[in-house]
């Protein structure tokens, strides 16, 4: 009986320090998402690039009337914000279904702002150090 006590007491410790685990890489991976809205919507393109992995990529599924598949890298990305060719506006940023597995996660992101919605499907990576990076982002323009 006391074994059984005893496994019940380190079972439920174990399970609270999972979840305990999961929400603060769940706040790790919002608080990524929300810098790199903000430093989108300044321009800020030292920010941008600290948050993105070296193997970033845009994929943009018949965006802008184009009736196929385009994947920009990280660097052409960086010159569009720079540019201000894409950015530097204000947005709402909403994250919901953020899914963790191991080294990767998945969110969705939603960014209103007075020009257009857009929801796009963000992955992002734990890199060596521990920090959580974009590695893609999928958006798609509603208006």
């Amino acid at each position: 009986m006391k074994h059984l006590k005893l496994i019940s007491i380190i079972s439920l410790f174990l399970i609270s320090m999972s979840c305990t685990a999961q929400t603060n890489a769940n706040e790790s991976i919002e608080e990524v998402i929300h810098k790199f809205s903000k430093a989108g919507d300044e321009s800020d393109i030292t920010t941008i690039d600290a948050i993105l992995d070296d193997n970033f990529r845009i994929i943009m599924n018949r965006m802008f009337g184009s009736k196929k598949v385009g994947i920009m890298p990280k660097s052409g990305y960086l010159k569009k914000i720079k540019s201000k060719e894409w950015g530097g506006y204000e947005r709402a940023t909403t994250i919901e279904n953020i899914v963790i597995n191991g080294n990767l996660a998945s969110a969705k992101v939603t960014h209103v702002s007075k020009k257009a919605t857009m929801v796009s499907l963000v992955l992002l990576v734990k890199a060596a150090d521990n920090e959580w990076k974009l590695i893609s982002d999928a958006p798609y323009f509603l208006k």
